[in-house]
């Protein structure tokens, strides 16, 4: 995924200490690859360690679904204000503060007594990571003067970006392997201060001379309604959808949602550029943006859970299959580039969209008494690849089919819609599978031919803590005889939850391929891979300070 809120203007970098233009292009490049890097592998860590929070802290499904959440709100809450930021104040210091973000957080994670702090820590990550990636991003624009060099430092960007994702899964179960899961937050640590050293040191600065202006209001109602909705949505299958928090945080949620629309089509420099919507083609493709990453990473934390909670697999495994999902999308890169060339990009992104359907559909067909992990090969490869197939397309079609100059808004509105496909996934999938594995669960305890001492502590349990908690539950222990029952539970839940995530993307490739059907982009040519960047940067006008001769190499 790439995150940009970079719109098409004047662009000026300039260095903060000397060494030649050459080295201070590629220290820039460097630091912003390691950068996002950093940021993608605290994003992907609990992926592989689910299975390890629930056994150290004693967790109930929602507790661990708040540790990935946590993570991905601040990034959709605040990449846009973000973006705005690093125009006012450089982006080069906004790496270096998301990574000591980044730093803090992980430590946080890794000292971690309880869930709860765990809850803090991710959601440090997940702001410092909501400043990397778009500040990473403007500074790889900032320091490549022609569209065949930009071409090759988002390549080299995404690539970074796209191995974060599949080293993380790797690192945190071979971590939980050796004993402690917590190393693998430390590294990240170290990470992180390395990147704040080097970011000052080797990377130029950049920020835009025509900043735009902040929307406290659009932020403020944005942030606070989202997050309210997301709560109902997390602890709704636990509490009960009707109780009175849960109830109260949805309707409040939504009016605030509601207001946040009003606030952004009067407000002169607005957070989200509604009028975007108007064109069809992006209308299309930003509800299968948030639709199929939905689907995508709805099937991740599906696996995650099944492995790791459910089944209670070696970290290592979990690992393993994660490379499966991850690794692909970095693999595929060179195969991707070339294909966008010669194949119309709504074919790649239907066809990406259709393998994500048939992994999970293929997954949700899964034994959940059969702990051995070759069965999900297959689908975690389909997945994977069908993932890998959608990123660059996606962004294609979205940025050909408006006028140049709002390319920028474009890319961004895109990446905010792509990050709220991959918070929903998560919340969804737990909402859905929690809610109907207790509702079996009850359900069959009631009826079960179990010890009364026995029916009487299992039912507390579920009725306390959920299925999780009981299936955790070892034999011998009041409550232990009905293990079975929650396993089978679980597994129907999350099946349940693997067959929605196939449905949805199955839906987004239908969607694609016939809402799709005919569009031309703004130069009046079939839609298929852009002339810019697959990220939206338009080339700067012929005024812009790249193309004045006060834009030199001694400015770098």
């Amino acid at each position: 995924m790439s995150h940009t809120s970079l719109e098409p203007q004047s662009r000026r970098a300039s260095a903060s200490s000397s060494g030649s233009p050459a080295l201070r292009i590629k220290g820039t490049l460097a630091v912003a690859s390691l950068a996002v890097m950093i940021a993608q592998i605290a994003n992907a860590l609990p992926g592989s360690l689910n299975g390890v929070f629930q056994q150290t802290f004693n967790t109930v499904g929602s507790q661990l679904t708040w540790i990935t959440a946590a993570f991905m709100i601040p990034v959709v809450v605040f990449e846009l204000t973000f973006g705005v930021l690093g125009d006012k104040y450089g982006h080069r210091k906004l790496v270096a503060g998301g990574s000591i973000l980044v730093l803090v957080g992980s430590a946080v994670c890794a000292i971690a007594p309880q869930v709860e702090v765990m809850w803090i820590g991710s959601a440090i990550n997940g702001l410092g990571a909501g400043a990397i990636f778009p500040a990473s991003l403007a500074l790889v624009a900032a320091v490549t003067h022609n569209p065949r060099d930009r071409a090759k430092g988002i390549a080299l960007w995404a690539g970074f970006l796209s191995a974060g994702a599949a080293i993380s899964p790797l690192l945190g179960g071979f971590a939980a392997g050796l004993g402690s899961w917590r190393g693998s937050y430390w590294v990240v640590a170290v990470l992180g201060l390395a990147a704040v050293f080097l970011s000052l040191a080797f990377a130029v600065e950049y920020r835009s001379p025509q900043s735009r202006k902040l929307d406290p209001w659009g932020q403020v109602t944005f942030a606070a309604g989202l997050i309210l909705v997301l709560f109902g949505l997390v602890q709704g299958p636990e509490e009960g959808w009707l109780t009175p928090n849960v109830l109260i945080a949805s309707v409040a949620g939504v009016v605030l949602l509601i207001a946040f629309v009003l606030i952004e089509l009067r407000a002169k420099s607005p957070l989200l550029e509604l009028s975007l919507f108007k064109n069809r083609a992006f209308t299309v493709s930003s509800i299968v943006a948030v639709v199929g990453m939905f689907a995508f990473l709805g099937a991740c934390f599906a696996t995650s859970m099944w492995l790791g909670p459910v089944q209670h697999q070696n970290p290592v495994i979990l690992g393993m299959l994660f490379l499966l999902l991850q690794g692909p999308a970095f693999v595929l890169i060179p195969v991707i580039s070339r294909l966008l060339h010669v194949v119309e990009a709504r074919w790649l992104l239907t066809a990406g969209l259709a393998l994500i359907g048939l992994g999970a559909l293929l997954a949700s067909r899964l034994e959940v008494t059969d702990l051995s992990p070759i069965p999900f090969v297959a689908p975690t490869l389909l997945i994977g690849v069908g993932f890998a197939l959608t990123l660059s397309p996606m962004t294609a079609i979205a940025l050909n089919t408006v006028p140049r100059q709002l390319t920028g808004m474009a890319s961004a509105t895109t990446n905010l819609l792509r990050d709220l496909g991959f918070v929903l996934g998560p919340v969804l999938v737990g909402a859905i599978a929690l809610s109907a594995a207790g509702n079996q669960l009850v359900g069959t305890l009631q009826t079960a031919d179990l010890a009364p001492d026995d029916k009487g502590a299992a039912l507390g349990i579920a009725e306390g803590g959920g299925p999780i908690a009981l299936n955790s539950i070892p034999a011998g222990v009041p409550g232990g005889g009905a293990h079975d029952l929650a396993l089978a539970a679980l597994g129907s839940g999350f099946s349940l939850a693997f067959l929605v995530c196939a449905i949805a993307a199955f839906a987004a490739a239908v969607l694609t391929l016939f809402g799709l059907r005919g569009v031309r982009d703004d130069r009046g040519s079939t839609v298929s891979y852009a002339d810019d960047d697959e990220t939206g940067l338009a080339e700067p006008a012929e005024d812009s300070v790249v193309n004045s001769p006060e834009w030199s190499e001694d400015r770098i």
